[in-house]
C-alpha cells in the first residue's frame, strides 16, 4: 500500500530533474538522427545526400548554441515531422550535433 502511495511522489521527482542532470549520448544521438533526421539532413560526415535546402549538421554544429539545438528539437519548424522526442533523446541529438563540429586546432 505504502508503495502506492508513493509511486506518484517518485514519478514527480523523476520528472523534475532538470535535462542538464541527464548525461547524453552522442551515439544514441547520431542513431536517432540516421533514423529521423538523415532523409533531409546531412547527418553525419560519410553520409552523400540530403535535401538542399536544409543545414548539414556539421552547421549546426558550428552556428547554434546546445540551448537553441534543444528548443528547436522541442518545437520544430513546420516542414518537420513532428517527432515528440523525449528530454533524453534531445540531448542526445544535441551531443551527436556537437560532436560534429571541429575542434579548434590552436
Amino acid at each position: 500500500m505504502r508503495l502506492v502511495l508513493l509511486a506518484p511522489v517518485l514519478a514527480l521527482v523523476l520528472t523534475a530533474v532538470p535535462a542538464a542532470a541527464i548525461p547524453a549520448d552522442p551515439e544514441q544521438g547520431e542513431r536517432i538522427a540516421q533514423r529521423w533526421c538523415a532523409p533531409c539532413h546531412l547527418a553525419s560526415p560519410d553520409q552523400k545526400q540530403a535535401s538542399a535546402d536544409v543545414p548539414p549538421f556539421v552547421t549546426l554544429a558550428r552556428s547554434k548554441t546546445d540551448q537553441q539545438l534543444a528548443a528547436f528539437l522541442t518545437d520544430p519548424h513546420p516542414r518537420m515531422p513532428n517527432l515528440n522526442l523525449s528530454r533524453e533523446e534531445i540531448a542526445d541529438i544535441v551531443a551527436f550535433i556537437r560532436s560534429l563540429a571541429p575542434t579548434d586546432a590552436h
